[in-house]
């Protein structure tokens, strides 16, 4: 299993809201629901590690 890289993360409260009912909509932590947001931009972008995609 890979580590993960932990850093605090500052973010508005009601947009923290909007991404927890996302994510329990999708049975998903927030912090697993990030990650899906982040991989998928990083993505569209061609900014992925290849090893990832």
């Amino acid at each position: 299993m890979s580590k993960k890289k932990n850093f605090p993360l500052r973010i508005d409260p009601e947009l923290y809201n909007d991404l927890r009912k996302w994510a329990d909509d999708e049975f998903r932590s927030v912090n697993a629901q990030i990650e899906v947001i982040i991989k998928k931009a990083l993505k569209e972008n061609n900014r992925l590690n290849s090893q990832k995609k």
